[in-house]
């Protein structure tokens, strides 16, 4: 990961003074650097917030849910007019353009409307329990007691494995697993987090 950023800042741009201050300042505000989209990515507690990139004409911040910035100054465009709604970026074309604390601005409220919007969506959003599902946890509460000691986003990736399913024997299959998993106190996706 590291060779990679390193590799993406070695290659030759009139744009490379901008990235390297750019990013010194992400680095200061505490972000995490990472690669991916082949570009540097930069993150808050595992939440994208920004990238680095270039293109021929300029050199950009991309902040990936550019929508939810207030934006006071009207710097940011919207990444492609039609096609993405959060992502907006900030264009720069010389190092003279670059105001370190403006910029600082706008990344901490990045990071502070990024940790909103997890919280807004963790709290509205209803935990819909498939009949299957329900039925099940009726009939055994040990069972019961294993889903409840699950987190809320363990047991709504349990509940939408089973919704999801087209077929009644689909359902029933996925019903099966999900019994099994529970009993061996695993969620669906652990093995994808770290």
């Amino acid at each position: 990961m590291h060779s990679k950023v390193e590799a993406y800042f070695a290659k030759k741009s009139e744009y490379n003074p901008i990235l390297e201050r750019l990013r010194e300042l992400f680095l200061k505000c505490g972000l995490v650097e990472t690669y991916k989209w082949s570009l540097p990515v930069y993150t808050a507690d595992g939440k994208n917030i920004a990238g680095l990139g270039r293109t021929k004409n300029y050199a950009a911040i991309w902040f990936f849910q550019g929508n939810l910035l207030d934006d006071k100054e009207g710097v940011l465009v919207n990444a492609q007019e039609g096609k993405t709604k959060a992502m907006r970026h900030w264009r720069f074309t010389d190092v003279s353009e670059l105001d370190d604390e403006l910029i600082s601005k706008y990344l901490r409220e990045a990071v502070t409307k990024s940790k909103q919007a997890v919280e807004s969506t963790k709290s509205t959003r209803p935990l819909l329990v498939p009949d299957r599902l329900s039925n099940a946890l009726q009939a055994d509460q040990k069972l019961a007691d294993a889903f409840d000691s699950m987190g809320l986003t363990r047991q709504r990736e349990f509940c939408e494995y089973i919704s999801e399913a087209k077929r009644s024997e689909t359902k029933e299959n996925r019903l099966h697993k999900v019994i099994q998993m529970l009993q061996a106190g695993k969620g669906l996706n652990d093995k994808y987090r770290k």
